[in-house]
């Protein structure tokens, strides 16, 4: 699972007969070369809020298309608005992550899980740890997103405090966030890739492992090497940054009970923005018991009172909030924005769902995949064309549950027809949709964990080894038809 209220299986997808290929692909080009050049520009900063321009601009070039395709104005505007519905879920999500983070932070939740891993973690190990530890956690509960909001925050932190490259964190981490999102029975992804191909949940996770297994494995052996040869700086110096965390808060054991019982509460299939908002409520109280000073200090006063503790919370809950030790490196890592801190998220992800809605209006996404679909007429080539749609729709509709249902309504037929079982194609969507959607920035999932760990895209991007091996290994495994399950023998003895 990667965000609430996912596309629905129903969803119609526009179909315009009039609309030409290279016609369909003038917004992606002219997309591509303005984001290209405004990254040109101002680096890593363009996620500061031109990107997002840049995307409203390419929905206007999309616009303009679908306006000489007889595509009506508010056609595109009630698209676009289905589309921001759909994110809803997502928006409030990332408001609860900022809250969690403030709130985890004053009451020395996130500190405590630093100061603990710190002695527990091996800098050798480290990077193939953040790989299993997420991999278990997010199979637990279905979310890669909620996998990012608790262990992954606290995993960063400690990797900050080692010395050890946040972009190589950042990777391990999402490395095994996904690993859960594709295989869990939790997972709305999960569960979704399976209705859209026609076959049932069990099935398709057991397909899965055929793929999935040898890309986490290749994936851990990767990590492996990497933290057998790195010297993080900060190992020599971990005392005195155990001192400093001593100093600064209240470290208790008990405060572990908080993300326990979030990820009980996720577990137990509570919806997430309750576990979130219960998970915030219960740090803010943890805050009042272990760190009074803290809290009477953030809400501007010496001592601990009912107007302290409100103003001291609310805005550790609300805006940035920064804790000073007696150390320079803890002093950037013991901040966080609260729910300010999520607002360009939030707002890159509106625009994008505003260039996906109109690209959905004019039919350009339909027909982009038909496009694909034509191109290929080899078992092999059908993989491909199904890979190469998946990716074109994660850095072009900017949504996850997209790049699963039009590719999936749109391959159904002709994988049938090639006489190969439905779950080839939902095992397909899994490997290319599901898990590339992290490497595109202005994506929902790139922005949201990006957004959460504090690591830009382009800083992870090469480190993510299992969410861009996962579509190379599919693509390998039906070129040599490995594992390929056929409808029938009969089918295939005429493929």
């Amino acid at each position: 699972m990667s965000k609430q209220n996912p596309t629905s299986n129903e969803e119609t997808i526009e179909q315009n007969k009039e609309l030409g290929i290279w016609e369909a692909l003038i917004p992606v080009f002219a997309l591509v070369i303005m984001l290209a050049y405004n990254v040109f520009v101002f680096g890593d900063a363009a996620l500061g809020g031109s990107n997002q321009f840049i995307l409203l601009l390419g929905g206007a070039v999309a616009a303009i298309v679908g306006v000489f395709n007889k595509v009506s104005f508010d056609n595109m505007v009630e698209e676009v608005a289905t589309n921001i519905k759909s994110t809803a879920g997502a928006i409030l999500i990332l408001l609860m992550v900022g809250a969690l983070a403030g709130t985890w932070l004053v009451s020395g939740i996130i500190p405590t899980m630093i100061y603990y891993g710190l002695q527990i973690l091996n800098p050798t190990i480290f990077l193939a740890a953040c790989v299993v530890i997420c991999a278990v956690i997010s199979v637990a509960t279905g979310s890669s997103w909620t996998t990012s909001a608790t262990v992954g925050i606290a995993l960063i932190g400690i990797a900050n405090a080692l010395g050890i490259s946040v972009g190589m964190t950042a990777g391990a981490i999402l490395s095994g966030a996904y690993f859960g999102d594709k295989m869990s029975p939790l997972s709305d992804t999960t569960n979704l890739a399976p209705a859209m191909a026609g076959t049932d949940l069990f099935t398709h996770i057991r397909y899965m492992m055929i793929t999935t297994v040898p890309t986490i494995t290749l994936t851990l052996i990767i990590f492996v090497i990497i933290g057998l040869n790195i010297d993080p700086s900060g190992a020599a110096n971990t005392q005195n940054i155990l001192n400093s965390i001593e100093a600064a808060f209240t470290i208790s054991p008990w405060l572990f009970a908080v993300p326990i019982i979030v990820i009980y509460l996720i577990v137990r299939k509570t919806p997430p923005l309750v576990a979130l908002l219960l998970g915030t409520l219960l740090a803010a109280a943890a805050a009042l018991f272990f760190q009074p000073e803290i809290i009477a200090g953030i809400g501007g006063g010496n001592q601990l009172s009912f107007y302290t503790a409100y103003k001291g919370l609310m805005n550790a809950i609300t805006v940035d909030t920064a804790i000073e030790t007696s150390n320079a490196a803890l002093n950037d890592l013991f901040s966080s924005g609260g729910m300010q801190g999520m607002l360009g998220t939030i707002w890159l992800i509106i625009c994008a769902m505003v260039f996906g809605g109109i690209m959905d209006a004019i039919g350009a996404l339909a027909r982009i995949s038909k496009a694909l679909l034509n191109l290929f007429h080899t078992t092999f080539g059908l993989f491909a064309s199904t890979v190469v749609s998946c990716l074109a729709l994660n850095a072009t509709a900017s949504d996850q549950y997209l790049s699963i249902v039009v590719p999936g309504k749109m391959f159904a037929k002709a994988y049938k027809d090639k006489g190969l079982a439905p779950e080839n194609l939902s095992r397909t969507l899994e490997d290319s949709a599901t898990v590339t959607s992290v490497l595109v920035p202005w994506n929902t999932c790139g922005a949201y964990h990006s957004g959460v760990l504090g690591v830009p895209v382009a800083s992870y991007f090469g480190y993510a080894f299992f969410n861009y091996l996962s579509p190379f290994t599919t693509l390998l495994f039906a070129a040599f038809n490995i594992k390929i399950k056929q409808l029938t023998e009969k089918k295939k003895a005429t493929v």
